[in-house]
């Protein structure tokens, strides 16, 4: 469990005031209404956990916005190399390591770039830097609407020169009766029947489930976050997506956390973590209290299993 995630401490961060979690797991469920700051939660994780110095910042929040958010999370500067963002007093604390965003963020204001776009290649460019190119590749955020082929096709050629293809393949015909997968003429193709299909045939679901299986395969010893995970999955693959999910994490030592809106997605959770007999496992509940105030309580795997046996209403405690 080097390098995971084990208690996190979030202060003036989107929606969160003062907020705390600990005794998180190898694998942990994120659960709760709508705009309870599930992914929120995430981001966080994601940007304290990742970033080191100012260059990295820029890369995770870049990486975030692009993903994730349509809205603009900062405000691109004209004036110079200066650039404002709208962190006020915000500190994550992971695991006791402090990372206050506006040690990242002190500069002046001036008027911001009115194109978005503009905006995003202006920080680019400006931290590129001499032969240093800020990389804005994204492995381990993931999510149904960040799924790109030149992304896939790149984590393709890597499973090939990890000696892994074949691994991809037996999960791919277990999952849907599909022969291998390869590049062809830089085109994600699948045999199935005898047949080469291109991927997009295929439906938001393969895709999804793909992304999802190479991003545990890369990111051994190191924390993936999975984006509302049931996305475009079919409710009767939902036990498979988990035995994959608990499998995997296992074997390559990955901290896993997901959200889900789908109570099918979260029982499917229980059943084959007890199927399994896993125990690194958590399902974190978040709510407001009467201050209308995000909290979050983790349910430990014999506590979550209490509470599903009990058919309470494991979304909404």
């Amino acid at each position: 469990m080097k390098n995971f995630i084990k208690t996190i401490k979030i202060k003036n961060f989107k929606c969160f005031n003062s907020f705390e979690l600990e005794d998180l797991k190898r694998v942990n469920l994120i659960g709760g209404k709508n705009n309870m700051g599930k992914t929120a939660f995430m981001e966080a994780c994601y940007l304290g956990l990742s970033t080191e110095d100012k260059r990295s910042f820029f890369q995770s929040l870049l990486v975030l916005d692009i993903t994730r958010n349509p809205l603009v999370e900062f405000e691109i500067i004209e004036d110079s190399n200066n650039f404002e963002f709208k962190f006020s007093d915000s500190e994550i604390i992971i695991n006791d390591k402090i990372m206050g965003l506006l040690d990242f963020a002190n500069t002046l204001y001036s008027i911001p770039q009115k194109d978005y776009n503009n905006g995003i290649k202006e920080i680019t460019q400006f931290y590129t830097g001499k032969n240093k190119p800020l990389n804005i590749k994204n492995k381990t955020f993931i999510s149904l609407n960040n799924i790109r082929d030149k992304f896939l096709i790149e984590c393709i050629d890597e499973i090939k020169l990890q000696d892994k293809e074949d691994e991809l393949n037996c999960l791919l015909k277990q999952l849907f009766n599909i022969e291998k997968i390869d590049v062809i003429k830089n085109r994600i193709m699948l045999k199935k029947d005898k047949k080469f299909i291109l991927l997009s045939e295929f439906g938001d679901g393969v895709k999804h489930f793909l992304n999802i299986i190479l991003a545990l395969y890369l990111n051994q010893n190191s924390t993936i976050y999975l984006d509302e995970v049931e996305s475009g999955i079919h409710y009767l693959l939902f036990d498979k997506l988990w035995e994959i999910i608990l499998s995997l994490s296992k074997e390559k030592n990955v901290q896993v956390f997901a959200t889900t809106h789908s109570k099918e997605c979260i029982e499917a959770y229980y059943k084959v973590s007890k199927k399994l007999n896993e125990d690194n496992i958590s399902f974190i509940n978040l709510s407001k209290n009467k201050k209308d105030e995000i909290i979050g309580i983790v349910f430990d795997r014999d506590m979550f299993f209490s509470e599903i046996e009990q058919n309470h209403e494991v979304r909404v405690w």
